[in-house]
């Protein structure tokens, strides 16, 4: 039975490694627990009972806790928080030449997604932002 841990085990941390998502490294405890537990007794339900009870509890107290330390999330800063935002064209965007959008009050250089002529006072949604300079396409009506 030890061995089916240590695959566990192992196919666990794999699975965990591959997708960073906490999912899998509860198991990965339990069947720790388990694996150990096979050298004091060769009982199987005593080793699937150490797994589950393992895996649980090291999930109940140990998620929130991680999660918290270990955020997904990307906090959008004030450069990214224009993204998205419609803003309007103050100086004309040319192929040849920045131009200036004011966005959320400010004003940012700014070049065409297609490097496409965007005339003065022209509706803009910001793509992106590369380096100083924001990326924009004229805005669909």
């Amino acid at each position: 039975m030890g061995l089916i841990w240590i695959i566990t085990i192992i196919i666990s941390l794999i699975v965990e490694a591959l997708t960073f998502n906490l999912v899998t490294i509860w198991i990965a405890l339990g069947a720790l627990a388990a694996y150990i537990i096979s050298f004091f007794t060769p009982n199987e339900t005593i080793q699937i009972f150490m797994f589950f009870l393992v895996t649980i509890l090291s999930l109940i107290f140990t998620r929130d806790f991680v999660k918290r330390y270990i955020s997904k999330t990307k906090v959008k800063t004030n450069l990214d928080s224009v993204v998205g935002k419609t803003g309007t064209v103050t100086k004309k965007i040319t192929s040849d030449e920045t131009g200036r959008v004011k966005v959320m009050g400010k004003s940012w250089s700014a070049v065409s997604e297609n490097n496409k002529v965007i005339k003065q006072d022209t509706k803009v949604k910001i793509i992106k932002i590369e380096g100083v300079k924001l990326i924009v396409k004229k805005e669909e009506k």
